[in-house]
């Protein structure tokens, strides 16, 4: 039986993982055993998708075809950009790449399930040239068509360099970088559990990767750095963010980018991504932002014991790289990607139909109404 102290399976062991877990002080973060510090400290995004999909680091040689084969396949094929063109302007962009995977699903459907690694890899090069096609025709003058390829060999750099045009600055690419390591991959959070549920029905591997962008569009998941921003940006100084945040709290508004369903002590990702957008306000002459979100930190901290998580603090980093708002969440789907189909591939090897029960609360059996009184009567 369960109770409320469950509800949304809160405390459920749900399956078990080799992918990645969280200490169980809630302090900590490691995939595949190595923690989340040491990896945004020495290693790259595309050798951490590697490590996931394929359950070990890559050695020098592997990281380089890695990222080579990466590169090769960003291009998208003509029949999606005809239509991203035809998306309207006003489009989510979640819901453009959750569109754009189930159209490359049609495209270039699974038909060998030994393919499962090539799809996803296929799917981490083309999500940022998805999202950045459309963006580019439908927010640049006379529907601007824009190549895929650059000669960035990394998803930052790649990003980047289509989002401005231009190839990124160095701080730039290795912030972002840096926060797709952070986002990369979470255990059983709610995208990832939609995902093997989705492949646990014998589905296809875009279908999994569909449902799981549709669950992490919601905003108690996925969009919590994109409402920190909008939060964020309504302050002009310190003070006025001291003043707005009391002001919230006494009217028990909800303050996103704070708490986190599995960590007691602090996320332990914020303090990585804290750093970086301590250097990049640094770098761009911009502190004021960056002292505001401080500002906010200590104050949720002084009255409710709340630590900000990952995503508060990715909000003015994305914004010192000149991310737009509503781009920061699918920026979450492109790194998350890789943590989806390590899990869509985990899933597979030792399937099982996932399909919990639940405690009925509804009316007791009762007999059908009597065919010679109306319903109103009884």
């Amino acid at each position: 039986m369960t109770t409320d102290n469950h509800k949304g399976l809160a405390g459920i062991v749900a399956g078990q993982t080799a992918i990645s877990t969280v200490e169980s002080s809630g302090s900590g973060l490691f995939y595949r055993g190595y923690a989340i510090k040491d990896l945004a400290e020495h290693a790259s995004f595309e050798e951490v998708a590697y490590l996931l999909i394929y359950g070990e680091l890559p050695n020098s040689k592997e990281l380089d075809d890695y990222k080579t084969k990466l590169q090769s396949l960003r291009a998208l094929p003509n029949a999606l950009k005809i239509v991203m063109e035809q998306l309207p302007a006003t489009t989510n962009p979640m819901d453009v790449l959750r569109t754009g995977c189930s159209v490359l699903g049609t495209l270039e459907p699974e038909t060998d399930r030994g393919l499962t690694e090539e799809i996803a890899n296929r799917l981490i090069a083309t999500l940022p040239s998805m999202l950045l096609y459309w963006f580019r025709f439908h927010f640049h003058q006379n529907g601007t068509r824009i190549e895929t390829q650059t000669d960035d060999n990394s998803i930052a750099g790649h990003f980047l360099h289509l989002l401005h045009g231009q190839a990124p600055h160095g701080l730039q690419q290795r912030a972002i970088d840096v926060s797709l390591i952070l986002y990369a991959e979470h255990e059983f959070n709610a995208s990832t559990f939609s995902a093997r549920i989705t492949t646990s029905t014998l589905s296809d591997i875009y279908s999994a990767i569909c449902s799981a962008i549709g669950t992490l569009r919601g905003p108690l998941h996925g969009g919590a750095n994109e409402s920190a921003m909008q939060l964020i940006s309504r302050f002009k100084d310190e003070a006025d963010a001291e003043r707005g945040i009391h002001e919230m709290l006494a009217n028990k508004e909800l303050i996103m980018g704070f708490g986190h369903r599995v960590y007691r002590n602090g996320d332990p990702r914020s303090a990585i991504i804290k750093a970086w957008s301590k250097k990049l306000a640094n770098h761009h002459g911009g502190e004021m932002l960056f002292n505001i979100s401080q500002r906010i930190e200590k104050i949720m901290f002084k009255e409710k014991k709340l630590f900000p998580n990952l995503d508060f603090y990715s909000a003015s980093a994305y914004h010192y790289c000149g991310i737009p708002d509503n781009f920061f969440t699918p920026l979450f789907v492109i790194s998350r990607t890789c943590g989806w189909s390590a899990h869509i591939i985990e899933q597979r090897r030792d399937n099982r139909l996932i399909r919990p029960s639940a405690d009925y609360t509804g009316p007791a059996p009762r007999p059908y109404p009597s065919p010679h009184k109306s319903r109103q009567q009884q």
